[in-house]
């Protein structure tokens, strides 16, 4: 009887996890967080390049050659991604891709902070550290964002979608 009752409230647990994987509001909302996060985040960057790619080469760690490259890569794929995943194209591979780069952030900054390297993240504007003064504060709240993107990618339910609009209301909205 133990035993069947321990099993029960294992199946009672993944029944919850499997509601909140499968809720369509939290993934729309998920889908939200990190497509406004990720395009406001791009912005600056793209505005200035410049100043973004001094950020870059504050990590000390990419080779000399690749910081313009990244500098202007980066913040339009932030752009695209988080459009893609605001209007549900492709959401999954775009929370893909987002996870892939908050991977690579988590890393960096993970790196630069054992290293004991002070650094500016450059995450939502080239002259400010983001909403975090501390690494470590970036840290948390990419791993959050992390989180976030997993649960955009294991849905399985209807993603719901942005409204559909004809040219014709597209155009009289402008």
């Amino acid at each position: 009887m133990g035993f069947q009752a321990g099993w029960q409230r294992g199946i009672q647990l993944n029944r919850f996890f499997q509601s909140i994987l499968n809720n369509s509001w939290i993934d729309l909302g998920a889908r939200w967080i990190l497509g406004l996060t990720f395009i406001y985040a791009s912005l600056h960057k793209i505005v200035s390049p410049g100043a973004f790619a001094k950020i870059v080469y504050g990590y000390d760690i990419f080779p000399h050659i690749l910081i313009n490259w990244i500098a202007i890569v980066i913040p339009f794929l932030e752009l695209f991604t988080g459009l893609a995943i605001i209007f549900g194209v492709y959401a999954r591979s775009a929370a893909i891709i987002i996870n892939g780069l908050l991977f690579i952030f988590i890393v960096l900054i993970s790196t630069n902070l054992v290293r004991g390297h002070e650094f500016d993240c450059g995450c939502f504007s080239v002259g400010d550290n983001g909403f975090f003064k501390s690494p470590t504060g970036t840290l948390f709240r990419d791993v959050l964002y992390f989180l976030l993107g997993l649960q955009v990618i294991f849905f399985n339910g209807v993603r719901k979608m942005m409204p559909r609009f004809s040219k014709i209301e597209i155009l009289m909205l402008l």
